[in-house]
């Protein structure tokens, strides 16, 4: 303060001329603070961040205040027992596993260079260039040093097949046609390539001996035939809970829509909030660019839509069927991750509570319910998309009969 050194400004004259500040804005941190003290005493749950309507301070006499959240709706639930949900059964196929152990084999391979092209595998380095029909140079559309590896089923076949039996300095072409939809209109178009091969190198693959099979497997096997084996293993694991997964969000998909609702925009807003930043988060974390926040939050906004309704239709089932997280149901969980984690049962209880883990447990009682009391519709993947792609088929053939008869 002018006129005062610093640290030696009366306090009167520092209580004359900010204390009414100071006072309310205290007055505000008291009221916050207070309010969730109730919110933990009555266990309320607001669902969006409240906000003060009213503050009535009296300095030295008294303060009174409003607040005003938001909570989850008792909705009217229905339709949420009963269904028939589709879950599809992903078969491991064999010859899946031979490939990713041979892949596995790849990584550890050694290259030789050669002249010719003679199977598969090898691996090439090309320059390519994009041509037109009339076999011109396309301006603009060439790349170099190219490298495909001619034994990944992912390489366009006419690459793969057009390759054989060409030595080093010679080209061939290959194309393919990219086919999209442009709202109901089908876009075709075709690519050619002329690939000129600079370099030609013949994949060589390690004999598999047990240190190796060791190795790629973290010690899980020692024999070609365990590593098969251990590989099934970790398909079937990984095609189970990928099936799990599409048959819960099914399932969870079908009641939202038979109970749908609009959630509040404030509730929307939280979640959405959380998104973001747990998507920035992850782009510090594998240390990618941060992401435009307006492009994610326009991205992510359906999502936090529907799992603000999720949780209040997971809630209003809770409720309904008498589904609870009983302090016995936190004991037992701790009893199993104490000698894990080596923390004392009753400090483990504690930290439940004050964590979500009790919100988290309860969905998975409300998900448990939802399974028991719908059936299961099991369906095989392959034949479905079959069927959708002959109905797609049909319905293209459809639309362009009734063009035909249009224009005539």
């Amino acid at each position: 303060m002018q006129g005062f050194r610093k640290g030696k400004v009366p306090l009167p004259m520092l209580k004359k001329m900010y204390g009414d500040a100071i006072e309310y804005k205290a007055s505000e941190d008291i009221a916050n603070k207070k309010f969730w003290e109730v919110v933990k005493e009555q266990e309320l749950k607001p669902i969006s961040m409240p906000q003060m309507t009213a503050l009535d301070f009296k300095i030295n006499e008294s303060l009174d205040f409003k607040v005003k959240y938001e909570v989850k709706p008792t909705l009217d639930l229905k339709d949420y027992t009963g269904l028939e949900i589709e879950k599809p059964v992903f078969k491991v196929k064999e010859e899946d596993i031979d490939a990713e152990v041979n892949n596995m084999l790849k990584s550890k391979a050694t290259f030789e260079l050669a002249e010719v092209i003679e199977d598969n595998n090898y691996r090439i380095t090309v320059d390519l260039q994009r041509i037109d029909k009339d076999g011109k140079d396309i301006e603009g559309s060439r790349s170099e040093n190219m490298v495909i590896d001619l034994s990944d089923s992912k390489v366009n076949e006419n690459i793969v097949k057009n390759a054989q039996k060409k030595k080093l300095g010679e080209e061939f072409e290959f194309s393919f046609v990219d086919e999209h939809q442009h709202g109901d209109h089908t876009h075709k178009e075709e690519f050619i390539y002329v690939a000129t091969i600079k370099k030609i190198e013949k994949i060589v693959l390690p004999e598999p001996s047990e240190k190796l099979i060791e190795e790629l497997s973290g010690k899980k096997a020692k024999t070609l035939e365990e590593l098969k084996n251990f590989t099934r293993d970790n398909y079937k694991k990984y095609f189970e809970d990928q099936s799990n997964r599409v048959f819960e969000n099914a399932l969870l998909d079908k009641i939202i829509k038979n109970n749908d609702f609009e959630p509040s925009k404030g509730y929307v807003e939280t979640i959405l909030e959380r998104l973001i930043e747990t998507e920035k988060q992850n782009a510090q974390q594998y240390k990618q660019p941060i992401p435009d926040e307006n492009i994610l939050r326009q991205n992510l906004l359906p999502r936090a839509e529907w799992n603000a309704k999720l949780q209040i239709v997971l809630e209003n089932i809770a409720e309904k069927e008498n589904i609870e997280v009983t302090d016995s149901d936190l004991e037992e969980i701790a009893k199993e991750e104490a000698e894990k984690v080596g923390i004392p049962v009753e400090n483990l209880v504690k930290y439940f509570k004050d964590s979500n883990r009790k919100e988290s447990l309860l969905e998975e009682k409300v998900m448990k319910f939802l399974k028991e009391n719908n059936k299961v519709v099991e369906i095989d993947p392959d034949e479905k998309a079959k069927e959708a792609k002959v109905k797609e088929e049909k319905k293209n053939k459809t639309k362009e009969t009734k063009k035909k008869a249009e224009s005539k």
